[in-house]
């Protein structure tokens, strides 16, 4: 195998344009193949920070990502009628905080990075990967389109749920690790008293979130509770069903938002689970981002396990001249660490997110109102810490770019 080897990647979300954009920068040419028609534009706010942000810089696309963010004041816990009991301001923590300085609609950091390699990267939208045969010298790769081709190297960075998984290491009930809750997230109309902050209520074992939109006379509602329920795989009506039951006693916004959300059209459910392998390559294929490595969004650090993910993955091949097997190696060695401490959950874990009793929501927001306070600030610190717990190399990536896929 040499440097200009075909890569074919899944997924056209952060990870993989993020690979692609440094493969094609390496010399490889490159395929991204998504399943859906067209790029999802929208989708929930994700936050640029820690080593995430610094490949971003590399890539020079944070003035990019400046020109599209979405501006929040902070985290702000509400009551019934809406009073703020908690604060922790967008620049806490040097703007790493709960809420970062740089936070970016899913939708739009995948559009700034289809942007910046769809003139070198073949995009094949509509489309997914259904058969997979390795051979020593490449994978046979067949997609639901019926085409069928030949690649060096194969990456899944599809996701949670990753097809790519199943195909080359397993069931999914292998690697994804169900945490117990569900969230759902949609977009609905502004019904005021935001004020720019990100409103998260409470109620017994349930959340209701909102969050500014970019889009003026809109917001990004999230709901979440607790349930053994596999929902991303149920009905819609019985996904409604139990999240209305679960926050029915909701007030401030609440209300509002259970009303929006039968009718919203990009409403999806994710029951929230981590991804957790021993090895994230099997031969030629190799797994990136959720697929590989899922936090869940309680740690806040998908993105960035993501982008990283993606530099450190082509830089190793780089640095390998092109040997996938020390590749993968190196890629897993310098990465295992990083996302062991991304995976960990923050104190109390989902019971934390969603606390299940009226005594322990009472204790979180306590515990919010002290967070940027002496003695708990240095121990929060340390947590939000872990975004840039990585030591990123600078590889030699840059004398390709001219090769055309």
């Amino acid at each position: 195998m040499h440097e200009k080897t075909d890569v074919l990647i899944s997924g056209a979300s952060i990870a993989g344009p993020a690979l692609a954009y440094w493969l094609r920068r390496a010399g490889h040419r490159v395929t991204i193949v998504e399943r859906a028609s067209v790029l999802r534009p929208g989708g929930q706010t994700v936050d640029l920070r820690g080593a995430g942000r610094t490949v971003v810089e590399r890539m020079g696309l944070l003035d990019a990502v400046r020109a599209v963010q979405v501006h929040e004041r902070g985290l702000v816990y509400v009551d019934r009628d809406g009073r703020h009991l908690a604060e922790v301001p967008a620049e806490a923590f040097g703007g790493e905080g709960i809420v970062a300085e740089i936070e970016v609609l899913r939708g739009d950091l995948a559009e700034v990075l289809h942007t910046a390699t769809r003139d070198d990267v073949e995009y094949l939208f509509g489309d997914r990967i259904v058969s997979l045969t390795q051979d020593a010298d490449g994978v046979d790769v067949e997609l639901a389109s019926g085409t069928r081709r030949r690649f060096g190297l194969v990456v899944g960075a599809d996701g949670l749920h990753s097809g790519v998984r199943g195909l080359a290491f397993g069931p999914e009930d292998e690697f994804v690790h169900p945490l117990g809750l569900a969230m759902a997230f949609f977009t609905v109309p502004d019904h005021g008293g935001l004020d720019g902050w990100f409103g998260m209520h409470h109620v017994p074992g349930g959340v209701v979130a909102l969050r500014p939109d970019r889009v003026p006379g809109q917001a990004k509602a999230m709901v979440a509770t607790h349930t053994a329920e596999p929902l991303h795989r149920l009905p819609r009506e019985r996904q409604l069903a139990v999240l209305r039951a679960a926050l029915a006693d909701a007030g401030w916004l609440g209300p509002q938002v259970l009303d929006d959300m039968a009718a919203s059209r990009d409403f999806y459910v994710e029951s929230i689970g981590q991804v957790r392998m021993t090895s994230w390559a099997r031969g030629r294929v190799a797994l990136l981002g959720d697929a590989a490595f899922c936090p869940s969004p309680l740690t806040g650090l998908g993105t960035s396990l993501a982008l990283v993910g993606g530099y450190v993955l082509a830089g190793e091949l780089a640095a390998a001249g092109g040997d996938h097997v020390r590749a993968f190696e190196g890629y897993e060695q310098r990465m295992r660490a990083y996302v062991d401490q991304a995976q960990e959950l923050p104190p109390g874990g989902t019971d934390g997110f969603a606390p299940r009793t009226r005594a322990r929501i009472a204790l979180s927001r306590a515990s919010m109102r002290w967070m940027t306070r002496w003695p708990v600030r240095p121990l929060v610190a340390r947590i939000f810490a872990r975004a840039d717990a990585i030591d990123l190399p600078d590889y030699p990536l840059g004398a390709g770019a001219a090769v055309r896929a």
